[in-house]
């Protein structure tokens, strides 16, 4: 054990903060699976038993993905684009329905399921981030850096948002926000977004679940009008916060978890309120953003444009989706099935979630690792600058 925890590197604050949110994790789902096992006739535990082993996977590979040095994720990401956009081509066409959604793929023989939109805004975020740092020189030029890099976004938006429009529209705003760090015009940001806008209207009118899109939007513009069934979700969200008061009613004492759906995924947050009380969801809220503090400390001292934009891709990505998350709970957007990174109860999220962290971890040691050389050259009176290593068509330092 020793071993391993000297062996883990990088900034030891999100270290901590994904110990803390592992934490609340297991205290929420066992408190919110209640009725999902009495449905499933198992014990609780069993499923807690379940969420822990998804847990100790994902900090598993957050593990190995830290120690594998960041700028290898830049090829890594073009063999993740490779399989990527067929996963997505094949779940569309064959993947298994769940709760009114075509976004999972079966694992034969295993019992379990994948979210293939998951590995998509990993992939994404990795192969923009390569693009971006190699393109630098030519970053103006419209054949050489906005064709490819337009042609990723769009038709990676365009699957994922066929059968999954909330996850393909924070993507998108990750995405922007990557080309917007990575210089490129204003005019060009603009023709994406209109093809961005131009794909949602398409599958807003035209995709098979455009009926439950436009239900979700009217219910949440017009509420007094909603069908009541179509806000049940959304009213016991707010009953479950609204009941938790200043310190709410203590761990596992919630009693709308019996009532909401997904209270250990989608409305996990709710249920936290309740039992946790307005301290605990301010504090929640206070760790993510302290998350998005701690990774923008890495991104500006990354040393090359990859490790910035890698790392600022990923953690924009983790906490937008927290906060899309939370935002539903306390109705200030429409039902989505985006989940709380980290705590709310899933598979694959998880894994790939903790697989982000690792990779931003793998940045951050690799700054750590530059200050130390640094340093140490610098007592010894010796010149570190003339070493580097060429990757690719990268030089770095």
């Amino acid at each position: 054990m020793n071993k391993i925890l000297s062996n883990t590197k990088g900034d030891r604050w999100i270290w901590l903060i994904v110990i803390l949110l592992s934490v609340l994790s297991m205290l929420a789902v066992y408190s919110s699976t209640g009725t999902l096992a009495y449905k499933r006739g198992v014990g609780v535990e069993s499923i807690l038993m379940k969420h822990m082993a998804m847990i100790f996977g994902g900090i598993a590979l957050m593990y190995i993905s830290h120690k594998l040095d960041y700028r290898y994720y830049a090829g890594i990401s073009k063999l993740l684009m490779i399989v990527t956009i067929p996963l997505l081509l094949y779940t569309l066409a064959f993947g298994a329905t769940i709760n009114n959604a075509s976004r999972w793929i079966n694992i034969p023989g295993t019992g379990l399921s994948f979210q293939t939109s998951d590995m998509a805004k990993l992939a994404l975020i990795t192969y923009l981030a390569r693009l971006l740092s190699r393109k630098q020189e030519h970053i103006k030029s419209v054949k050489e850096s906005f064709v490819p890099i337009m042609g990723s976004v769009c038709v990676v938006f365009a699957l994922i948002a066929w059968a999954n429009m909330s996850t393909a529209l924070m993507l998108f705003g990750v995405s922007i926000l990557l080309l917007i760090i990575g210089r490129i015009s204003v005019k060009q940001i603009g023709i994406v977004c209109i093809g961005g806008a131009l794909i949602v209207s398409a599958v807003m009118f035209l995709g098979p679940r455009r009926h439950l899109y436009m239900t979700r939007i009217h219910t949440f513009m017009h509420p007094e009008l909603a069908d009541p069934a179509k806000k049940y979700q959304g009213d016991h969200a707010k009953i479950a916060i609204a009941s938790g008061g200043i310190l709410g009613k203590g761990p596992g004492n919630s009693t709308e978890r019996n009532y909401l759906p997904e209270a250990f995924s989608d409305e996990i947050y709710a249920i936290i309120v309740e039992e946790y009380g307005l301290i605990g969801g301010i504090a929640l809220i206070g760790i993510y953003l302290f998350l998005l503090y701690r990774c923008m400390k890495i991104v500006t001292k990354a040393p090359k444009a990859f490790g910035a934009l890698l790392a600022a891709g990923l953690s924009f990505s983790l906490t937008i989706q927290a906060f899309a998350n939370m935002a539903v709970a306390v109705g200030l957007g429409p039902v989505t099935g985006v989940p709380l990174p980290l705590v709310s109860m899933g598979g694959t999220s998880i894994l790939f979630t903790s697989v982000a962290f690792g990779i931003i971890l793998s940045v951050s040691r690799h700054i750590d690792e530059n200050e130390e050389l640094k340093k140490s050259g610098e007592e010894g009176g010796e010149t570190k600058g003339n070493n580097k290593v060429i990757v690719g068509d990268l030089t770095l330092a």
